[in-house]
């Protein structure tokens, strides 16, 4: 007899039916087995859930039929191979109100969880009268499966409510969740569950080590540590990884040689920690050994310790040795090629992340949403506006336009000086973070708009966003560079209380040119003698700051002071002391710290270092020397040369000299309408008119208009009002 009795979503059948159809089941394979071939039984039992047939052994044949025989709706589930099904059957069940046994609701929910639909398996689950441990079991197993970290703590705190023993699996992936989520005091409520239950096997303990670390309980970490009787590898590489993340390097190098003299093989994991402690540390030497080990045992090579390889590398500052471990790989992966541009990119090599990007473009290897962020930020430091927008196309038509690429698509426009497409991109997120804001406001100040970027700080303050070290020092230079003093005042508050200026040496040294920009050199000399960590640009502001002043001692003495403490003063510091020696007159001395820079020094001068010696002598009345100077330099001059020679030649009347220094700077940028009304000026302060209605006549052959000045305005209420149009002097 045959009875292939098949069910489709659209049949129409009565409880009875459906009860007739499960009895019949019941009945068929009641019968002796060896009066029916169980392959037949099976077929037809196929026909029923829409599933295609495929022959199993034997035994397995038998094994179902039986559990047919004792349980239908179980076996009915064990057909399901796809959701559609098992939806199928699930809804013949309710719709007919057949209701399984606790091994058949169990089973659904397992189902559910293996085709992906948690939510659904946790209604179920939900609906079993009285789940027993095995079910609450199953219900976390697919939690965690699926990542869903947040529900396995919430289910778990049900389950200590309704069951009284655990086992280690439970234990074990609750802390993984504890670990995700850094939620230490969830975690310590698992430890004391797994202190009462006792018998903890080693990777609950290493779980317990991982989580402590993870939360930052590094003590707690080490003791759960030595209390593991049996360690394996797993269990040190987690003690070892947490002392990496908790910034512990040395301690995870000596764990490391404790872990050798247990005889305890290292894997990948291990050694990428290792590598990692080494990187954090600078230890190039001992980085190097450990990369020799890997090479020497023959590790499998995976892509975090080829990520720690390179990385560590770049950390110690010998990018050469990290492109001969990235050359020497077998095969390069995304995950590899990224991490040596990322590399690049970092160290300042922006050309050479560039280069490597196309050279491996050929191999087929598409970038992540990492690799366009990171070729952003080298086209933003090299001011590359063209390979910014190819590489920017290039993200749209890959679909990896996240969140980082997004904030350095605003930073590289703004560094390319391109800030209406900065601002256009800014505007396009509607969940701002405190980088893009940092992005955006750095831009406004680095292209001079510091009106614009004071305004969107107050837009960035009515969002509730909180600034931080990064927005500070932008918005600081941009208070220095209009004179916005109580504006700059209030965030010297704001910073001290927030504990920004102690734990920030960029955010003391913005503070302090700040104020010395705004000529309160006493309150910058406090906000310097007050930061705990000084580095050569804090030192630089400060001597600058007395420059500007025009307080040569104290430049200069500050200078020796910085030279006592055994500190080497670069470019930037002479560039301050040369400044601060011609705003002063100080010519003599001026001559003095240039020699003792190429000398005793060694640096090569750069032509700020040649325009403050040209501004020194101009400023001397000594023109025709500093114009003799400026002929016998080994380099060609810039506009900023010939711009202090014509400064001097201003303050001391020497039309001659100044009429030769405008026609050097109009040889240099002859479509410049600045420089053109600059040699008006001179013509007419000169009494030439006739040469005076030449120039201007010429400018308009040629188009030029010169663009207004500005000025901005700080009223008592603090609110910068708008930029008022200046007429310039023609």
């Amino acid at each position: 007899m045959q009875w292939r009795l098949r069910l489709t979503s659209n049949l129409k059948t009565s409880t009875t039916m459906v009860t007739k159809l499960l009895t019949f089941f019941h009945r068929q394979v009641s019968v002796s087995l060896t009066k029916r071939e169980p392959y037949l039984q099976l077929r037809s039992l196929s026909y029923f859930t829409d599933q295609p047939f495929e022959y199993p052994s034997l035994d397995d044949s038998l094994a179902l039929l039986h559990s047919v025989s004792s349980n239908p709706c179980f076996a009915l589930l064990g057909f399901c191979k796809n959701i559609d099904c098992l939806k199928k059957v699930h809804a013949l069940f309710i719709i007919n109100g057949i209701k399984g046994d606790l091994l058949c609701d169990t089973k659904l929910v397992s189902l559910y969880g293996s085709f992906g639909h948690v939510g659904y398996a946790g209604s179920v689950f939900d609906r079993i009268p009285e789940p027993d441990f095995y079910s609450w079991k199953v219900m976390i197993r697919w939690y965690f499966l699926n990542d869903l970290y947040t529900e396995i703590i919430g289910f778990y705190g049900r389950m200590r409510m309704s069951v009284r023993g655990f086992d280690n699996v439970v234990f074990s992936l609750v802390l993984k969740a504890c670990s995700e989520l850094q939620d230490i005091n969830e975690g310590r409520k698992v430890h004391c569950d797994v202190v009462k239950v006792g018998n903890p096997d080693s990777f609950v303990q290493t779980g317990l080590v991982d989580m402590y670390a993870k939360c930052r309980e590094i003590k707690c970490a080490r003791k759960v540590f030595g209390e593991i009787l049996y360690r394996n590898v797993v269990s040190w590489t987690s003690m070892l990884a947490g002392y990496v993340q908790n910034n512990c390097t040395k301690e995870a190098l000596v764990l490391f040689n404790r872990m050798r003299e247990a005889m305890v093989e290292s894997n990948q994991f291990t050694l990428g920690s290792l590598v990692t402690a080494c990187g954090k540390l600078g230890a190039l030497h001992q980085g190097k050994w450990v990369h020799g080990y890997v090479i020497k045992t023959g590790i499998e090579l995976n892509s975090y310790l080829v990520t720690a390889i390179l990385d560590m590398y770049v950390k110690c500052g010998s990018l050469r040795d990290g492109r001969s471990a990235f050359d020497a790989l077998s095969s390069v992966d995304l995950v590899s090629w990224t991490a040596m541009i990322v590399g690049y990119s970092q160290s300042g090599f922006p050309d050479e992340a560039l280069k490597l990007f196309v050279d491996k473009r050929r191999f087929g290897i598409l970038p992540n949403a990492v690799t366009i962020a990171s070729l952003l930020s080298a086209c933003a430091q090299l001011s590359n506006l063209s390979a910014g927008r190819l590489v920017h196309s290039l993200g749209i038509q890959l679909g990896l336009i996240d969140p980082t690429v997004i904030n350095a698509l605003v930073d590289m426009y703004a560094k390319c000086g391109v800030i209406r497409a900065a601002r256009y991109i800014f505007e396009t997120v509607s969940d701002k973070n405190l980088i893009a804001w940092n992005s955006i406001l750095s831009g406004y100040s680095q292209n001079g708009l510091a009106y614009d970027a004071l305004e969107l700080f107050h837009q960035m303050r009515s969002n509730s966003v909180s600034p931080g070290a990064v927005t500070l020092v932008s918005i600081f230079s941009a208070c220095a560079s209009v004179g916005a003093f109580q504006v700059g005042s209030s965030l010297h508050a704001y910073t001290m209380k927030n504990g920004l200026l102690s734990s920030s040496v960029y955010v003391g040294t913005a503070l302090l040119n700040f104020y010395a920009k705004c000529g309160d050199s006493q309150s910058a000399r406090v906000v310097f003698d007050n930061m705990g960590e000084k580095n050569t640009v804090t030192w630089s502001a400060m001597i600058g700051g007395y420059g500007i002043q025009g307080d040569s001692c104290g430049s200069l003495a500050l200078f020796n002071d910085m030279v006592k403490e055994n500190l080497e003063p670069n470019e930037v510091i002479f560039t301050a002391i040369l400044s601060a020696c011609g705003h002063t007159g100080r010519l003599g001395e001026g001559w003095k710290y240039f020699n003792s820079m190429c000398k005793d020094y060694k640096f090569v001068p750069s032509m700020k270092h040649y325009a403050c010696m040209v501004d020194m002598l101009a400023r001397a009345g000594r023109l025709e020397e500093a114009l003799d100077f400026i002929n016998k330099l080994p380099i060609k001059p810039d506009l900023s040369l010939f711009g202090a020679l014509l400064h001097g030649c201003g303050l001391h009347s020497r039309f001659d000299l100044g009429e030769v220094a405008i026609k050097k700077m109009l040889d240099i940028h002859p479509d410049k309408a600045c420089y053109y009304v600059l040699i008006s000026n001179l013509y007419a302060l000169d009494g030439r008119w006739s040469q005076v209605n030449e120039v201007r006549e010429l400018m308009k052959q040629r188009g030029l208009s010169k663009d207004p000045g500005c000025s901005i305005t700080e009223m008592e209420n603090n609110k910068i009002l708008s930029f008022s149009g200046v007429a310039c002097p023609a």
